[in-house]
């Protein structure tokens, strides 16, 4: 009995699970008008992190308090990037850019914040990192926050993009909308999402009969690059960028705030080592063309044979394979 209850004890002491994190920032609105939009882009996120079981966070929507939005904004990246664990931290920044033609900014209420500021703010990171830039004038924060282990999104190609942008009105709607599962397994990855918005946003300007102002891009390969969402057919990148990178898209398909249940029954092992998995296929998939077809099933074999361990073991969706 006394057993029982040191256990029932220890149980209740130990610590919860790791989940996601999900930090939405709301900017300075710089007009009226903006203020339903952004709560509303706020208020999708905030229902698709308690879906998703993520721990939730905002900044921007309540009255100003003695500490300015960027000094909260660096407290709560700085000790959730700390923490030790695989489940993503998502930052989405809903508002207003600026570049000066050498330095993008992002508007809050009170000092703006640089993808200089981010990049120290994160630098220390023990988790998987997305960011999710919806402003104008965005992409110079994918130039400098790309690196291992992050997903980078801008609203924008360029600093010198500097209408409102609408891509935050599409991705926040992306989250929860089965249309955005573009392959059928019962969840929207990031990849998705982004594809989705970005589609959005060019019906929109060409319902509206407007030339189009704003062309998201999408980084999680580390170079700094990004692609362009017309570079896919479907959630496969049909092009690859120079150099011989891996192209976009596979990590970011591995990021999924609102998990299937089919997701949520994997061990966190399993699906660690099945993501690393399909990491090194796409890794050997690259090299095909520069390695004998003798030396490509070799190496191919064990990552297969592996794969299909976990498939037995594990009620896991196969991956197509080439």
């Amino acid at each position: 009995m006394t057993s029982f209850v040191l256990l029932t004890c220890a149980c209740l002491l130990a610590d919860p699970p790791p989940r996601q994190a999900v930090v939405v920032v709301v900017g300075a609105e710089g007009a009226p008008e903006f203020v339903p939009q952004f709560r509303e882009w706020a208020k999708r996120w905030q229902t698709a992190a308690e879906q998703g079981q993520a721990e939730y966070f905002s900044i921007g929507l309540t009255p100003s308090e003695p500490a300015t939005d960027r000094d909260v904004l660096k407290d709560r990246l700085t000790r959730l990037a700390a923490q030790e664990t695989t489940e993503p931290l998502w930052l989405a920044l809903i508002g207003h850019g600026t570049f000066d033609g050498k330095t993008a900014r992002f508007n809050l209420r009170g000092p703006d914040i640089s993808p200089a500021d981010l990049t120290e703010w994160l630098k220390d990171a023990r988790r998987p990192i997305a960011v999710i830039n919806c402003s104008s004038c965005s992409s110079p924060f994918l130039n400098e926050l790309s690196g291992p282990g992050r997903v980078v999104v801008t609203a924008t190609k360029s600093g010198h993009e500097q209408n409102f942008a609408r891509f935050g009105e599409y991705v926040s709607r992306a989250l929860l909308d089965p249309q955005a599962d573009l392959d059928k397994d019962e969840q929207v990855s990031l990849l998705e999402a982004w594809l989705f918005a970005a589609a959005g946003v060019r019906e929109f300007y060409a319902s509206e009969g407007r030339l189009e102002t704003e062309h998201s891009l999408l980084d999680d390969n580390g170079d700094g690059l990004g692609t362009p969402a017309d570079w896919f057919a479907g959630v496969r990148a049909t092009k690859t960028a120079k150099g011989g990178a891996s192209p976009d898209g596979l990590r970011a398909s591995q990021f999924c705030l609102v998990r299937s249940r089919q997701e949520l029954a994997l061990p966190i092992a399993v699906r660690e080592r099945r993501d690393q998995l399909e990491l090194d296929l796409a890794q050997l998939r690259l090299r095909k063309a520069e390695i004998a077809e003798d030396d490509y099933l070799l190496l191919l074999e064990p990552l297969l044979l592996e794969l299909a361990r976990l498939y037995e073991s594990e009620p896991i969706e196969k991956p197509p394979v080439q």
